[in-house]
């Protein structure tokens, strides 16, 4: 019996995923990479300079380096990527699902953030790093339409790709579905929305919080919106109040973090 068209698309796409790889560079990102053993690492191109600074690390890995020329950097990277001497191929970071995910390690109410078709790995990257910092268990987006793991997003999450879960969905609806099922409360961060996000977090003290943002210009699309719980604001002070989606983030998880 022959598959249905839709299942042998969903097997070749999952095929093509699994041949893909990432190639990370910069000392900080190579760094946390090299040392994480849930990371498949496949080729290290590194110069004399970058090895002597990353000796320690890449024995940790048992990786073989391939120690190069400077002026011969061979890695196949953007010719504007400010590499300083090391580049890793790896297989991309496999985290589970939304479940397994969200709620965390059980310490501390949960808190996820939500990207709506963020598609800069520079703005998701700086997410990645402020979800760190102020402990949110996930930060999730859909498969398509959003920002993949790449060598620019790692360096700017600096080491926090490694740490910090970055799920990739199908569908984002669904993932604020099953996190409403599972206690969060959806709150959409929107600049004409009424309420302040400090007054919104007063009733949610000890409850899972899910933070939805999209990205800049476009905002919410009217069906992740149309999810949410409530619509709130940062406040600003003056006519211009405009933050981009990786400074909003970490304002909000701020607030978050803050509250009773």
């Amino acid at each position: 019996m022959q598959k249905p068209k839709w299942v042998v698309e969903k097997e070749q796409a999952k095929r093509k995923a699994a041949s893909e790889t990432v190639w990370l560079f910069g000392l900080h990102a190579v760094r946390d990479a090299l040392v994480n053993p849930a990371r498949t690492k496949l080729r290290l191109i590194v110069t004399k300079n970058a090895y002597d600074k990353l000796a320690e690390d890449i024995a940790t890995s048992g990786l073989e380096p391939e120690i190069v020329d400077p002026r011969k950097f061979n890695a196949p990277l953007d010719p504007q990527s400010v590499h300083q001497g090391a580049a890793l191929e790896v297989k991309a970071l496999e985290w589970g699902n939304v479940a397994e995910r969200a709620i965390g390690s059980g310490e501390g109410t949960p808190v996820v953030v939500l990207l709506d078709q963020v598609t800069d790995p520079h703005n998701v990257g700086a997410v990645l790093r402020s979800a760190e910092v102020f402990g949110a268990t996930a930060v999730i987006a859909t498969a398509r339409h959003a920002a993949p793991e790449t060598g620019a997003l790692a360096k700017t999450a600096s080491g926090a790709l490694e740490r910090q879960p970055y799920l990739r969905v199908r569908n984002l609806g669904d993932a604020m579905e099953e996190l409403r099922a599972m206690g969060f409360t959806l709150l959409g961060l929107a600049g004409e929305a009424e309420v302040d996000i400090a007054e919104a977090l007063i009733p949610l003290a000890g409850r899972p919080v899910a933070l939805v943002m999209g990205a800049e210009g476009p905002g919410l699309r009217e069906k992740t919106r149309a999810l949410c719980d409530h619509l709130v604001k940062i406040p600003f002070v003056g006519d211009f109040g405009s933050l981009n989606v990786s400074n909003a983030a970490a304002v909000a998880l701020y607030a978050v973090s803050q509250r009773g």
